[in-house]
């Protein structure tokens, strides 16, 4: 038997397993997902799990089953290229024919003193649960500080504001606007739906310290009870670790078919993957949908046929009845990108489970 082991069950690791069942998979194949957690986790939604409108099992995603499908659960603690294994922490190691990391990302800090110990995080299950502790403890007018004003803060700020009219709620983003990468028609559409909604938003902030209570922006000091970090992604440290050629970001750089170069039975997918694209859970499930084909293509004989990775828009929530999207270059605004994300959410689900 050929062992193939998948590292990471989110949206790259569960897409592609589907990609290979859904082709021929050749009878002397043993797929092995290792994963943490015993479901995947909707880490698109994790700001409302955070601001207490979506609860916990309404965020989890069965693992699919299948004969030739085994499930190990537990912390990886490195992955030995040479040795062509996994190196567990409690359990016994795994060793592999083909391997695919998927195992997602982690905050980045940028080297902010106290950033790791004094704000929280919305980047796994885990923290996500103890945000929302956090968040839900903050006493009525209590200051929640969000740093960082890009899609993840917008959408989680707005839902604490649906959660928590109560409290003062304000994002502070280094940019001149929230959602800085996108087009100024939609950014200020954010903004005056945050002005409405008595969310403050503050550009040009430089946070160069962090506290218990406060955050420091220069000399200035911002009072917080509870600050909320969604300023920047790394790959997980078990992908740091690893010595390999990687872009400015951490991320691993990899040949037209997604492998490591040097060790081509290795596929890293999602946002451990250094590609043209933004990370997100779209580009993570498109491109181990070709992975997925490469492989089989391989496992045949063949030689894999390629298509570039598109994407087929971005949409963020403004809470339960608002929200924006764009689709290609065009911004929608409003409703109607609140629903579409409702029904691409639906749709999400009820497909992985």
């Amino acid at each position: 038997m050929r062992k193939l082991v998948i590292l990471g069950g989110g949206y790259g690791g569960l897409a592609i397993i589907q990609g290979l069942l859904d082709d021929h998979l050749p009878e002397d194949i043993q797929m092995v997902l290792v994963d943490r957690m015993p479901f995947q986790g909707l880490k698109t939604e994790y700001y409302a799990l955070a601001a207490g409108t979506a609860t916990d099992l309404e965020l989890r995603v069965s693992f699919p089953k299948h004969p030739q499908l085994t499930i190990k659960y537990g912390e990886i603690a490195s992955i030995d290229l040479e040795g062509k294994q996994v190196l567990m922490e409690q359990s016994d190691d795994i060793i592999y024919d083909y391997l695919i990391i998927a195992l997602g990302c982690t905050d980045r800090y940028h080297g902010i003193e106290g950033a790791e110990q004094f704000t929280s995080s919305i980047q796994s299950f885990s923290n996500t649960r103890k945000t929302y502790q956090q968040l839900n403890d903050v006493k009525p007018y209590g200051q929640v500080n969000i740093i960082g004003g890009g899609l993840s803060g917008v959408e989680m700020a707005a839902e604490l504001r649906e959660s928590r009219p109560d409290l003062n709620i304000a994002i502070l983003d280094r940019h001149s606007r929230v959602l800085s990468s996108f087009p100024s028609k939609l950014s200020l559409y954010v903004e005056h739906w945050f002005q409405s909604h008595d969310v403050d938003t503050r550009s040009h902030v430089s946070v160069d310290r962090i506290e218990a209570g406060g955050i420091y922006n220069g000399s200035e000091i911002i009072l917080s009870d509870v600050t909320v970090w969604t300023a920047g992604i790394q790959p997980v440290r078990v992908v740091q670790d690893l010595q390999v050629a990687k872009d400015p970001g951490g991320r691993i750089i990899l040949n037209s078919y997604s492998q490591i170069a040097e060790h081509p039975e290795v596929y890293v997918i999602g946002d451990c993957a250094s590609l043209p694209l933004a990370p997100s859970a779209q580009a993570a499930g498109a491109q181990a949908e070709q992975v997925a084909e490469v492989i089989h293509s391989l496992w045949r004989g063949d030689t894999p046929k390629l298509h570039p990775l598109r994407l087929k828009g971005t949409l963020g929530a403004l809470g339960k009845k608002a929200g924006f999207g764009l689709m290609g270059k065009k911004a929608v605004l409003g409703r109607v990108p609140r629903l579409l994300k409702s029904g691409v959410l639906w749709m999400s689900k009820r497909h992985l489970g």
